[in-house]
């Protein structure tokens, strides 16, 4: 395979990711109290929110690479 039909095939599997979870999120443990030996931590949740259009642009992409690579061959 080429490498634009691979990198094609990568962006459209990213479109399709990126429509259906709309976002990650990931946790974080920060110190809350730090005395001494004592020490609490808390967990914090963050949410990275992905826009539609960044999976319908990252979809269309990947088809116009795969289109443009399967003429020139």
């Amino acid at each position: 395979m080429k490498t634009q039909s691979i990198v094609g095939i990568l962006l459209i599997i990213v479109g399709i990711v990126a429509f259906s979870y709309q976002g990650f999120t990931y946790t974080t443990t920060e110190k809350a109290i730090d005395i001494g030996p004592i020490q609490v931590n808390t967990e914090k949740e963050h949410t990275f929110p992905l826009p539609p259009i960044v999976g319908g642009i990252a979809l269309v992409g990947g088809i116009v690479l795969l289109v443009t690579g399967g003429r020139k061959s």
